[in-house]
């Protein structure tokens, strides 16, 4: 049965790696169904295993083909993108604040406008219009009401990176299919004061809890009060950034909100309590097993603190995960702690496929595998001495590090050194005192509850914020196979002791640790213009050296691009630092991300073309030269400081390798493209170039295109920004010229190679497109 379940999964797996759905999934259901039959007809056989994991491979592909069909096809209709659509429908999740106004979920019930198709469930967000309101306190939102809204709706789409985040699976995995804004001003109006249904209920209900804590807990003088609010709703956007950084760098980011552990120990506790109470009551214990008793108030707890997270999606799966442990215990049946862990494998991906998207799903399942194994061996080990019992806690931390080790490095590029200390002592203290105590509040408001989790939480963050200073390993992300390879490295590690060849484990993992950086070759150049919305970040990387050009924008109070983008960027290429970071010119969406990048790792020099502290100025005729690549400043001039428009100071950076050259422009405009045309019009030639100002219509003058004569010009654009660029008359130019376009909101990343050889370039969404991109 295992090897069938997890063949199925192995169906599901391969689907979510293709760029298409295949039309042929109907054919695939019909054969592994034929053969699934034949494996049981068979059974007994040796061909039937091989037979029947076939089957349940093709039935886990044409199940997940299926989901896949039906979510996409609830889509918007690409003809209503940013048109006034209005709509009637239910506030269903719980209302996040920004700085710029609030976002939430929006269950759509009724389309007004004539001829508009909307999907089911979108994602909208209500701005204010001021820089210090916020709309959910001005209007009240709150969740189970329901609202008649304007709005302007745009199908998912994020930013499409090497090793970033994609927004767009994480919205196809909850069932998010368009995303928009609210227009205030077009009759917006609250229709019914809640919606009655379950879901409704829930979502009312983590309302009021945020509500109490927040007014039980000040955050002037409560600064971990996110904390508590995360650990009981899930709501992890109250937690600043400064904590997430300590979180990330002591590797308890775990455990910062409702996760596998949280749900698990609050079953574990109720479990525990109510089986004293009940076999101390002879009526209860004669009537009902003691063991039954406590297993159904487990699974009870374990739904109720699912249902209060708001069924986020990790902790579906550890209820799912739960629950099929629970009904084995149950039924008296005692099977293979590897058979319950495949039926859970099998539940978690039957309600949802996409699953295997997410990190948290390997890392949840790998820790859990990991602690089964090693908890099989240290079974009968027991002798009620303290140093057993040390051993065992030792052998637990060891095997749960060790199994999330191949999983951090492949998807976060990053370890943490401290992580079996912190966790160590932050997991009992979380799990059974801070969260029980938090929880009990949100029953019971009462204020010294509340105090009580905040001060232990505030001890604990003292240990905390030391274990932070300790350093983190970093690594290039490693290839797939690598991780692979690790874990079976792992599995050799956790076996008994004594077993022959145990310690070849290490070998098996090492690749995974120490994955060189790949760098180009001496002479050549490697430039990626990364997808960060509006505005511009390039990365150029020679055989030994790294410059960045610009650091996109900032896109809200907390966040940035180079924050979200850049550093996860470089970090996963094995860079720890930058020799030099270039800002072309002041405008936010071109030095947005600069501070997180300056705070994430060293720049050794720093150009800019405005004062700005401890940078040398961007002036024409600069040049230098890395590994055989030449750079050279065409702009500005000395002559064309001061300036009251940040604009006309845009750095224009040469970059030639191998007697191939691009041309990196920030905002120039037409009156700055003349000047460097009378200046050196030669030194402009170049194969590849950036569009100036993102395609506006005050840059790209014909004579300047002529000057440049590339056969590939990059658009750094934002998908549907709401300055229209690129201008349709700016593209029209560069297709009179046979000019191949580029553009990152449509192809995200575009990298380029410059070498004797040639110039090579190639997409991102191009090289790793996905079923559910575009869609």
């Amino acid at each position: 049965m295992r090897i069938n379940l997890l063949a199925f999964v192995a169906g599901i797996l391969w689907l979510q790696f293709q760029a298409d759905v295949p039309e042929c999934w109907g054919r695939a259901l019909a054969l592994g169904g034929l053969l699934a039959l034949l494996a049981w007809r068979w059974r007994g056989r040796v061909t039937a295993r091989v037979v029947g994991a076939v089957g349940c491979a093709l039935l886990g592909l044409a199940f997940s083909a299926w989901r896949a069909e039906l979510r996409l096809a609830d889509q918007l209709d690409p003809a209503w993108e940013g048109r006034d659509i209005e709509l009637v429908g239910v506030i269903s999740e719980l209302p996040n604040d920004f700085d710029r106004g609030t976002r939430f979920r929006f269950a759509v019930e009724q389309v007004l406008t004539p001829e508009a198709v909307v999907p089911r469930q979108i994602m909208l967000s209500w701005y204010c219009g001021r820089n210090d309101c916020t709309p959910s306190a001005e209007v009240n939102l709150r969740p189970g009401e329901r609202w008649r809204l304007t709005v302007r709706l745009k199908r998912p789409h994020g930013n499409a990176n090497p090793h970033g985040f994609d927004y767009e699976a994480w919205l196809l995995e909850r069932g998010i299919r368009a995303t928009g804004y609210v227009r205030p001003d077009d009759g917006a109006g609250r229709l019914a004061e809640m919606v009655w249904s379950p879901g409704n209920l829930i979502e009312r209900l983590r309302h009021s809890v945020r509500d109490s804590f927040r007014a039980l807990l000040p955050e002037a003088g409560h600064p971990y009060a996110g904390v508590l609010v995360a650990l009981v709703i899930g709501d992890q956007r109250a937690i600043g950034g400064d904590l997430w950084n300590i979180f990330n760098r002591t590797g308890i980011t775990h455990l910062m909100s409702i996760s596998g552990s949280h749900i698990t120990m609050i079953a574990a506790l109720v479990m525990a309590c109510v089986a004293w109470g009940w076999r101390r009551v002879p009526a209860l214990a004669l009537r009902c097993p003691t063991r039954r008793a406590a297993i159904v108030a487990g699974v009870l707890a374990a739904l109720f603190y699912t249902a209060i997270a708001g069924f986020a999606v990790p902790a579906q799966r550890t209820f799912y995960m739960l629950m099929v442990a629970a009904l084995a215990l149950y039924s008296g049946r005692r099977p293979a702690a590897s058979r319950v862990l495949c039926l859970a494998l099998f539940l978690v991906l039957l309600v949802d496929p996409w699953a295997v998207l997410s990190a948290g799903f390997w890392l949840s399942f790998g820790a859990v595998a990991a602690l089964l194994f090693v908890g099989a061996a240290l079974v009968g080990n027991d002798k009620g001495n303290w140093r057993q019992y040390f051993k065992a806690w030792g052998m637990v931390q060891w095997a749960a590090t060790l199994a999330s080790l191949p999983v951090l490095l492949l998807v976060f590029q990053q370890f943490s050194l401290v992580s079996p200390l912190a966790n160590a002592l932050a997991i009992p203290l979380i799990g059974f005192v801070v969260t029980p105590l938090a929880l009990l509040a949100a029953i019971v408001p009462w204020s010294p509850l509340l105090e009580l989790a905040h001060a232990i939480l505030a001890l604990l963050m003292v240990v905390l914020q030391w274990c932070a200073t300790w350093p983190v390993w970093q690594a290039a992300a490693p290839p797939l196979w690598a991780a692979v390879t690790a874990g079976g490295g792992v599995l050799l590690l956790l076996l008994p002791r004594g077993v022959a060849g145990r310690w070849a484990g290490i070998a098996l993992i090492l690749p995974v640790v120490f994955w060189p950086a790949v760098r180009p070759a001496a002479g050549e150049a490697w430039l990626e213009v990364l997808d960060v919305g509006d505005g511009l970040a390039v990365l150029v990387r020679t055989r030994h050296h790294n410059l960045l050009y610009d650091a996109g924008p900032r896109y809200s109070a907390e966040s940035d691009a180079g924050q979200r983008v850049i550093v996860p960027h470089l970090r996963a290429l094995g860079i720890n630092r930058l020799d030099t970071l270039v800002l072309s010119h002041r405008d936010q969406d071109h030095t947005g991300g600069a501070a997180s990048v300056r705070a994430a790792l060293p720049v050794g020099n720093l150009v800019s073309s405005f004062p700005e502290t401890g940078a040398s100025q961007c002036v024409a005729g600069q040049s230098w030269e890395w590994d055989g690549v030449l750079f050279r400043v065409l702009h500005p001039s000395a002559d064309d400081f001061p300036s009251e428009k940040t604009n006309r100071l845009s750095c224009t950076l040469r970059v030639e390798a191998g007697g191939r050259t691009m041309l990196l422009l920030a905002d120039t405009e037409a009156r700055d493209e003349a000047k460097m045309l009378r200046r050196d019009a030669e030194a402009l030639a170049a194969e590849v170039m950036l569009v100036p100002h993102h395609g506006s219509r005050t840059s790209s003058s014909p004579a300047f295109l002529a000057a440049v004569g590339a056969r590939q010009a990059i658009i750094s654009v934002g998908y549907r920004n709401r300055f229209g660029h690129p201008k349709a008359e700016v593209l029209e130019r560069y297709r009179e010229r046979q000019t191949k376009l580029w553009r990152t909101d449509l192809q995200g990343a575009v990298m380029v190679r410059l070498a004797a050889k040639g110039v090579e370039a190639e997409s991102w969404r191009q090289k790793h497109r996905r079923y559910w991109h575009g869609h």
